[in-house]
């Protein structure tokens, strides 16, 4: 089949970057598995919070939010953030204070808005109302669906074996269909080395990290709906309701090869044990649990741009946790990439994400 741009990988990151170029010709996004958001989209926290990343994904998540807001209805939420600290974090709370501009509240006033928290333990406390939660698979599905209207297609079940560049762009072998397109765009999530290999391009680094997460019954049969999401001062756990059960993960970074992943059984105990610590209700009841794979590139920031070596594969990676917050104003920036025209996001915060930042220095 020819097309205009070939996408490879069916998170937020593909969806969102193919539902952008939709608009500049035709798009065939695949996806290997049998359905969109499968790994690392699939098992987000879901919360938008301008606040979350480094400087250039905080710009990134303030270009998204009217989007988030608005666009087809809008996919937030209310939700805000706190953050809880003992005694001996203090030096990690005031880091977040002044990273994620916290409102501090008394250990009283934490306790209205979560009762569970244990104030023997509990010593600071820190607000964010500007949190909420989103909507994830209705924001993929709504860039999937622009990715049709404009004529795209979306192939879910079509893992990619074979990639070869022509003369006039790529051709790509995903089960028994041939697809050929003049540009291929490498959104394949934890897999972004691997394909990058599969071209014949040199991989940049990409690290995948597993993060954990288990559901547990509502603490004390509480009704959480107007809870905060709240997390350990340092992020050293977090937890956040979801539709009346409460989601705690350890939030580990532990690198890992790309694959299906799972919960680690000790890792997750560890994280569970520093919520515990932090409440007045004890852990039960563990009734499912999973974890994703967050990827990061090597100075930890978003890859988007042309390679420097392969004029005609474009790097989307590297969403390492932001990917759901940072999508409609990175797709953007991958959309003026791509039609040659000055990026909406400026052209100074565009190389910050540009994968030529990894080109070696020429020799002296």
């Amino acid at each position: 089949m020819e097309t205009d741009f070939i996408v490879i990988g069916g998170g937020i990151g593909g969806v969102s970057v193919g539902a952008r170029l939709s608009h500049l010709g035709r798009v065939t996004l695949l996806e290997g598995e049998r359905g969109l958001g499968y790994h690392a989209s699939g098992r987000s926290a879901a919360l938008f919070d301008e606040c979350l990343g480094a400087a250039p994904v905080v710009e990134l998540n303030r270009a998204s939010h009217a989007y988030h807001a608005t666009a087809n209805g809008g996919v937030l939420s209310d939700r805000g953030l706190m953050v809880v600290g003992r005694a001996e974090d203090a030096e990690l709370f005031e880091a977040d204070v002044a990273h994620m501009h916290l409102h501090r509240l008394s250990v009283d006033e934490a306790r209205a808005r979560m009762p569970i928290l244990n104030p023997d333990r509990v010593a600071f406390a820190g607000l964010h109302e500007g949190a909420w939660d989103l909507d994830t698979d209705r924001l993929i599905q709504n860039f999937a669906r622009e990715i049709r209207a404009n004529g795209g297609t979306v192939t879910t079940g079509a893992r990619v074996t074979t990639i070869a560049r022509t003369a006039t762009g790529w051709r790509v072998e995903a089960g028994q269909d041939v697809h050929a397109a003049r540009v291929l765009v490498n959104a394949a999530g934890a897999w972004v080395d691997e394909v990058a290999r599969m071209a014949g391009v040199a991989p940049l680094g990409f690290t995948p990290m597993r993060r954990s997460m288990a559901r547990l019954p509502a603490p004390g049969d509480h009704d959480l709906r107007n809870w905060p999401m709240v997390v350990g001062a340092g992020e050293r756990w977090y937890c956040k309701p979801d539709a009346g059960k409460l989601l705690v993960s350890p939030a580990e970074e532990h690198p890992m090869d790309p694959h299906d992943a799972f919960a680690d059984d000790m890792v997750l105990a560890e994280g569970l044990a520093r919520y515990e610590e932090m409440v007045t209700e004890p852990v039960t009841r563990v009734e499912t649990n999973w974890a994703g794979l967050r990827t990061f590139s090597p100075d930890r920031l978003l890859v988007i741009g042309f390679d420097p070596g392969e004029p005609a594969f474009f790097w989307h990676a590297g969403q390492g946790g932001v990917g759901f917050q940072t999508a409609p104003a990175a797709s953007q920036l991958a959309a003026d990439i791509v039609a040659g025209r000055p990026p909406e996001i400026g052209a100074g915060l565009a190389a910050a994400f540009s994968p030529a930042r990894f080109a070696p220095c020429p020799a002296a």
